[in-house]
């Protein structure tokens, strides 16, 4: 695995006297170092361009979910802007107007404003992540983010955070006192699809080796088959995926396993065909869905949902599945149940890691 090195750094005066700026600069001496008034100007530079900047609004924001889907109420930590793993389908490609990566120096702003939110709202109970505008441990190698997010949340009894990734950097976190206040999650796919449209993470095996080292130091794990891709020998790769979970982690120690079908605003599939002109998964059966985005149709969709959940539930009949993004329709059709609505999906999810 060839670990992301910047070819610059923009550097913003606001935070240029942050301990996270100075660990970076000092971790990749002698790249080259530019000051800049204001990152938010920038938008011509390519991934190999490192910007560090300070975060203006709130780091901590409800996950938007799909209109008429149900959604698991999750929030977001915005550390990061970016990915360095470029993944064919990623929406950051569409969401991101630029393909640099930023990361947000100013940390001690969002351990304030989590440690505000957490106590005016000490009855609620939060599942916050830091992966959605990039990966969660990709950029580990640098930041040593993820140390500080375990200890915060180790404290905290009404709240988990959830790492999610592609990566296997997880070193840094594994002598951790987490006191089952972290969930360490893995985006899961079929080896081939993996291998053709996700290649510069590290294999499938690889991720669910770094699973089961996180599961003896006694995390809480999570597996996200999310997308779902369909081709012809579906069935094999993602059974391999799945029995691959289970001959390296007990049931016990994982908080949840989400599937979600392969979906996309129309306008990234101009951009997957036009940068990875070698991608298939733009040949697929793909129709607007009631979001606008571009989905299977919804039997396709339901026979996989159906096919997974019933190879983790023979497995494992006490892990909590759950679809990302569905309908209550596709839901009934796939599991035979449905949530009543997103809060009932938030208290399930919720109860499987609240003390």
């Amino acid at each position: 695995m060839t670990r992301y090195r910047p070819d610059k750094i923009l550097i913003e005066a606001a935070v240029e006297d942050t301990a996270l700026a100075r660990r970076v600069l000092q971790r990749f001496n002698g790249v080259p170092v530019f000051g800049v008034s204001d990152a938010r100007d920038i938008t011509d530079q390519d991934c190999s361009t490192l910007i560090l900047a300070r975060q203006r609004g709130p780091f901590v924001r409800l996950c938007p979910g799909t209109p008429k889907h149900i959604c698991c109420l999750y929030h977001n930590i915005d550390l990061a802007e970016g990915c360095d793993l470029r993944c064919s389908y990623c929406i950051l490609q569409l969401y991101l107007s630029h393909s640099h990566i930023t990361l947000y120096c100013n940390v001690d702003d969002l351990f304030t404003e989590l440690d505000d939110r957490l106590s005016r709202h000490s009855r609620q109970f939060f599942r916050i992540g830091s992966g959605e505008l990039s990966d969660s441990l990709t950029l580990e190698h640098f930041t040593g983010l993820a140390p500080e997010l375990v200890n915060f949340f180790a404290k905290r009894s009404n709240a988990i955070i959830e790492l999610k990734s592609k990566n296997t950097q997880i070193d840094s976190i594994l002598n951790c006192r987490h006191n089952g206040r972290a969930v360490i999650s893995w985006s899961l796919n079929a080896p081939e699809i993996a291998a053709s449209e996700e290649r510069l993470a590290p294999g499938i095996d690889e991720r669910l080796d770094a699973a089961a080292e996180a599961a003896r130091a006694g995390y809480w794990l999570g597996f996200h088959f999310d997308p779902l891709v369909e081709y012809p020998d579906w069935r094999e790769g993602y059974r391999y995926a799945v029995e691959g979970i289970f001959k390296r982690v007990k049931a016990e120690q994982i908080a949840w396993i989400s599937l979600g079908a392969l979906r996309y605003p129309s306008r990234l599939d101009e951009i997957i065909r036009a940068e990875h002109p070698e991608s298939k998964i733009v040949l697929g059966e793909l129709l607007p869905g009631r979001d606008k985005k571009l989905r299977y149709f919804r039997p396709i969709r339901v026979r996989m949902f159906r096919a997974l959940g019933t190879w983790i539930k023979d497995r494992a009949p006490e892990v909590f599945v759950y679809l990302c993004m569905e309908s209550a329709q596709v839901w009934k059709e796939a599991f035979g149940w449905a949530p009543k609505n997103s809060a009932a999906l938030k208290k399930s999810l919720d109860e499987r890691v609240r003390p």
